[in-house]
């Protein structure tokens, strides 16, 4: 009995890092893209990840036939819009990072420096599931419980944001001077 259980248990482990071999690039970048931080500099994607695959290995038995893949994405995005909301006060667009600070401060607000900055969680969040993971309208709305049409107005405005981002302030206008005569 004890042998078998073992053999289960390294059988397990081995599937386990055979599919983090394959996926966990993927889904890391995907976090990335969530958390919109640097690729060399991304604490809360990686936390959002090591999440993601505990919450994956813990369930791994009771998969059953389904995609390991997909558990995981669920459980990032979840977790992800969780903590935008409660964390940081509903969608801001700023994050919270832990940092070391002279005067005791326990977090410092920074901007995010990832191509999907100038996005709100939510629409980051949705924008993401749709384009680069490739998830259909109607499984991100049930992911989020939203509605179909919300999901696809905030891509279309995500992706309008994205391509074409808003223009800086106009320049001052010079006023020639009067002539005198």
């Amino acid at each position: 009995m004890r042998k078998r259980h073992a053999a289960q248990e390294a059988r397990r482990a081995r599937e386990f890092e055979a599919f983090v071999a394959g996926a966990g690039g993927r889904l890391l970048h995907t976090a990335t893209l969530l958390t919109a931080e640097a690729s060399d500099a991304n604490p809360r994607a990686r936390r959002l990840l090591t999440l993601a695959l505990a919450h994956t290995y813990a369930c791994w038995d009771r998969l059953h036939g389904e995609d390991p893949y997909d558990r995981a994405r669920e459980y990032l995005a979840t977790r992800f819009a969780r903590g935008a909301w409660h964390r940081y006060g509903g969608l801001a667009p700023y994050l919270y990072l832990p940092l070391p600070l002279p005067l005791g401060r326990a977090h410092a607000r920074v901007r995010p420096v990832g191509p999907l900055a100038r996005l709100g969680h939510q629409e980051r969040l949705i924008l993401v599931l749709r384009l680069y993971e490739g998830v259909a309208e109607e499984q991100v709305a049930a992911l989020l419980g939203l509605p179909t049409e919300r999901v696809r107005t905030v891509c279309d405005r995500a992706t309008a944001t994205l391509l074409h981002p808003p223009r800086g302030p106009a320049p001052a206008r010079v006023r020639p001077k009067a002539a005198t005569s």
